[in-house]
């Protein structure tokens, strides 16, 4: 049986409390948290007439935007390497099917890669990440995995990266995404680089695994994060240049035009503007890294003051504590899992997380996620104010969040505790 997604339940199940009349502080789902960028909703007005399919991996000008795109990037692309989708979640799972193999991946992942797998009935080879960020296993545990998988009859074929990482919001460093490609191309595995977080690295260009193995690689993005359209649903593929990536691109069209046909001709319409990167959509791209940045570093400060360990936010709005620090505090109050630790804070605090057994973490690990990005407002008028504010943590709808997270974190971590009796 495949169960309901978890970042997709937490989300509706916050949404029904609150409807119950409960207040919840939603730490939960990484709904990128601002408003439509100037522009865009004139041109999907214009485009409600485009009813018809089009082609299956996109227009000829949607294509050419987005090659543009990635060219502009540093990444020379053309326009027949380009296959849009539905959103990106689609496309992963399309590219998993047409690829082939069993699906390795780094320990923690965003939830959705796994569950994937599983669909396809492929094989998971979990590798543990480096201390330094996510998104990418560590090199030297890679290797020996890998070994030991084909040793046990499994059939690597495909190995998932996210740079910059969901979920634990970090940016892995250059070298190490090198020596990961390396890796991959000894084992002669593909590799899916999933970027959608790329605009949203908070210092600097995140290091994009097809600068190292660039005839093996696709890249995977979307603007449901660097423009907050996660409802608008669009997501675009980059295959590699040269025979292989030729290949895929044909496989992936063939996929593609059995599930979802083509992406709505509307959607193509905002993603050919939004991809020529017009001076108000990449100035509203630049507000958001700014408010998410600002955010996501003021939580992970209240996340060190209770004592868990968490690395620094670098890219979009996850934080991903580890409160094993304060194992013996929460084991005196019953606590001893991550899931424990995330329904402690719903149920005595209205604060909605995620634990790290979500992705892929194991149950004793008290790791959770959280994602910061829906403390901007609850209207699209506050979310502005807090996209153009200087200092949004101390709006009087974020403020008061904070203070509550961290009075919460204090509680749940304090030494005082005790087991109750009996």
């Amino acid at each position: 049986m495949t169960t309901h997604s978890a970042t997709l339940a937490v989300d509706e199940a916050v949404q029904a409390r609150r409807a119950a009349g409960h207040d919840v502080l939603h730490l939960g789902f990484g709904e990128a948290g601002v408003p439509v960028a100037p522009g865009l909703a004139e041109v999907l007005t214009d485009a409600h007439l485009r009813n018809g399919y089009g082609p299956v991996a996109g227009s000829p000008q949607v294509r050419a935007a987005a090659a543009g795109w990635f060219t502009r990037r540093g990444l020379s692309t053309e326009p027949g390497q380009i296959l849009f989708a539905p959103g990106s979640k689609p496309l992963l799972f399309a590219l998993l099917a047409a690829i082939g193999g069993d699906v390795v991946l780094p320990c923690p992942s965003w939830v959705s890669y796994a569950a994937q797998a599983a669909l396809l009935g492929r094989r998971v080879v979990s590798v543990p990440v480096p201390a330094e960020a996510g998104g990418i296993p560590d090199p030297e545990l890679l290797e020996r995995a890998l070994r030991k998988a084909h040793a046990d009859g499994a059939r690597p074929g495909v190995l998932v990266l996210t740079v910059p990482d969901n979920p634990t919001g970090t940016v892995a460093p250059a070298e190490q995404v090198e020596a990961v490609c390396a890796v991959a191309g000894r084992h002669g595995l593909a590799v899916i680089s999933d970027e959608i977080y790329a605009e949203l690295s908070h210092h600097g260009t995140a290091p994009s695994p097809v600068r190292y193995l660039a005839e093996r690689t696709v890249v995977t993005t979307g603007l449901s994060k660097s423009l907050a359209l996660g409802g608008w649903r669009i997501g675009f593929a980059r295959t590699p240049a040269g025979s292989w990536g030729r290949r895929l691109q044909r496989e992936l069209t063939g996929v593609a035009s059995e599930i979802w046909s083509s992406l709505a001709a509307p959607m193509q319409a905002v993603a050919a503007h939004a991809l020529d990167d017009p001076p108000e959509v990449t100035a509203h791209i630049a507000a958001a890294r700014r408010l998410h940045a600002r955010i996501a570093a003021e939580v992970h400060t209240r996340l060190r003051a209770a004592g868990a360990l968490c690395r620094p936010p670098q890219a979009g709005f996850y934080l991903y504590p580890d409160f094993g620090p304060a194992r013996e505090a929460l084991r005196a109050q019953g606590i001893t899992t991550g899931t424990d630790l995330a329904t402690a804070l719903l149920d005595r605090h209205g604060i909605a997380t995620l634990p790290g057994s979500a992705f892929g973490e194991p149950g004793t690990a008290l790791t959770l996620r959280l994602a910061t990005s829906l403390l901007y407002g609850t209207t699209p008028q506050q979310r502005h104010t807090a996209l153009t504010a200087r200092e949004p943590e101390t709006l009087p709808w974020i403020s008061p969040a904070l203070t509550r997270l961290s009075a919460a974190l204090t509680e749940l971590t304090a030494a005082r505790h005790r087991r109750p009796r009996s």
